[in-house]
């Protein structure tokens, strides 16, 4: 418990009300909030958070946080003898001292070690790959991230890749309770620019790599990166190991103010990968030592994401004895992330195609993703489509990088949303068309499918044993949203139930050129 004059040095404001008022927790979201927690009632693009607080008020709600606009409408409209019950305090900005004050009413400032990973690409994969070495060396973590979040095992879904505030510091405290050594955690930059990462401070942050998505939100590269490069700050952050095999890379390292180890493959980086292309084995030179390291997950990006994990583990503190120790012989699986998919029986190898589902929704993962498949493939399709209400820009070089990687390419629906689906996907094969124009493009065959259940059904019937088959775009997602209406869809049971329709004699597919 906290009392409300305990917030001012991490909110200056006015309070109103009982100074010596109590709480117990905090929540900006008025469906859920019960009495005994600090309601933030925040302005919001549409709705000030305000004007829920008078029915919540008489639910029994009697703290809140909130700014002078919000505080005037609640004492405009609760019922006089109600309002006298409550505490207010009142600031400026709410949003930009929700994470201050969640930290403080949840005690969160001693969390347990946090280690973060920000980036376009690899976030997930990244978490995911440093939990499993962290539990090979004998140790508990907690994962925050779009997939999950894991605490002592235990799967809690993710609403979004990195929670609000007040949802943040909750799980910080239950991690703490769970005595667990460290939270792996993703860091978006949306979560960065609105707030939410506020009041957690990081032992150790990586950064993957920087490519085009979110310009719907970020409008612009520059502002996308600068939104990431705030956890590369002391305010965030104690120290750094960023990836400079692109350009962001290097600017990163160059922008971050806190001390930065760079990881690449060639001697511009301090630290150093020692890989053969398409091995799994390879050598991290790091600290000083050669430390032994294989990527549990198919793709040469993914020796990347491996090497970023165990770089920010010997970063933190890990020798590179332990690391060295466990380094070959850790696994690792992320749901919808390079995920091999199998009818259950010794299918692929003798009688179809390799089925492999993947999040990759942005030009550079689909090129990445296609190049890693390639060489084990005597011909490379990839099924997949766009979302709708998501930086439009990047829709024409999704469908480039598809035709320079892919033999065939299905195009469907992903997430159209409110959006046209026709007109998404016309926005990708202007980018498909475009590439081919070079004469330059690998892709052969084009064919357009717009429901995305049969064209993973009619692309697997139809594919040849030997074919590699990538459904790019949703990976772990279980719903699909058009028009605004949801409906469960996951591609990993399609393609599941699709190999084993096959395995069982359905008859050849539809897909034709």
């Amino acid at each position: 418990m906290m009392r409300i004059s305990q917030l001012l040095p991490a909110a200056p404001g006015t309070i109103h009300g009982d100074p010596d008022a109590e709480v117990s927790g905090v929540s900006h979201d008025s469906r859920t909030v019960t009495a005994g927690q600090l309601y933030a009632a925040l302005p919001g693009a549409n709705v000030h958070g305000a004007k829920f607080a008078p029915a919540l008020i008489a639910q029994g709600v009697s703290a809140i946080l909130t700014d002078p606009r919000g505080w005037d409408m609640i004492t405009a409209a609760a019922d006089e003898s109600a309002l006298a019950e409550v505490t207010a305090l009142v600031v400026d900005d709410p949003r930009a001292v929700l994470g201050a004050v969640s930290a403080a009413v949840y005690g969160t400032t001693d969390t347990p070690e946090l280690l973060g990973v920000t980036g376009t690409n690899g976030k997930t994969t990244t978490t995911y790959l440093m939990a499993g070495l962290i539990e090979a060396l004998g140790r508990r973590t907690g994962v925050i991230g779009t997939v999950a979040t894991l605490i002592d095992g235990e799967a809690v879904p993710s609403v979004r890749t990195t929670p609000e505030a007040p949802e943040l510091h909750a799980l910080f405290a239950r991690m703490r309770r769970a005595a667990l050594d460290t939270c792996v955690m993703e860091v978006s930059s949306h979560a960065l620019a609105q707030h939410r990462v506020d009041g957690a401070h990081f032992a150790v942050s990586g950064f993957t790599n920087l490519s085009q998505d979110h310009l719907d939100f970020h409008h612009s590269m520059d502002e996308y990166f600068d939104a990431k490069a705030q956890l590369f700050t002391p305010s965030f952050s104690d120290s750094a190991v960023i990836v400079v095999e692109d350009e962001w890379g290097e600017r990163m390292a160059a922008a971050a103010s806190v001390p930065v180890r760079t990881l690449g493959r060639d001697d511009r980086s301090e630290w150093r990968i020692e890989h053969t292309p398409g091995e799994s084995d390879f050598a991290l030179h790091a600290a000083g030592t050669t430390i032994p390291l294989r990527s549990p997950l198919p793709g040469d990006f993914n020796v990347t994401n491996t090497a970023l994990a165990a770089s920010m583990l010997l970063e933190a503190g890990t020798s590179p004895e332990d690391l060295s120790a466990v380094g070959r012989s850790f696994t690792a699986s992320v749901p919808g992330r390079m995920e091999v998919i199998s009818a259950g029986h010794d299918f692929q190898s003798a009688q179809g195609p390799r089925a492999i589902v993947d999040y990759s929704h942005t030009p550079d993962a689909i090129e990445k993703a296609l190049a890693s498949l390639d060489a084990d493939s005597d011909e490379l399709v990839i099924v997949f489509g766009a979302g709708g209400d998501r930086d439009p820009g990047k829709r024409f070089g999704m469908g480039r990088a598809a035709a320079r990687g892919a033999d065939v390419i299905v195009l469907t629906d992903d997430n159209p949303r409110t959006e046209d689906p026709d007109a998404i996907r016309a926005a990708i094969r202007e980018g498909i068309e475009a590439e081919i124009a070079t004469g330059s493009a690998r892709v052969r065959r084009v064919v357009e499918v717009a429901d995305r259940g049969a064209a993973i059904d009619e692309t697997l019937a139809s594919a040849r044993v030997g074919t590699t088959v990538l459904i790019a775009g949703k990976g772990h997602e279980t719903g699909q949203d058009t028009g605004g209406v949801v409906t469960e869809f996951d591609d990993r049971e399609r393609t599941r139930s699709a190999l084993c329709a096959r395995l069982e004699g359905a008859e050849t597919g539809k897909v034709q050129s």
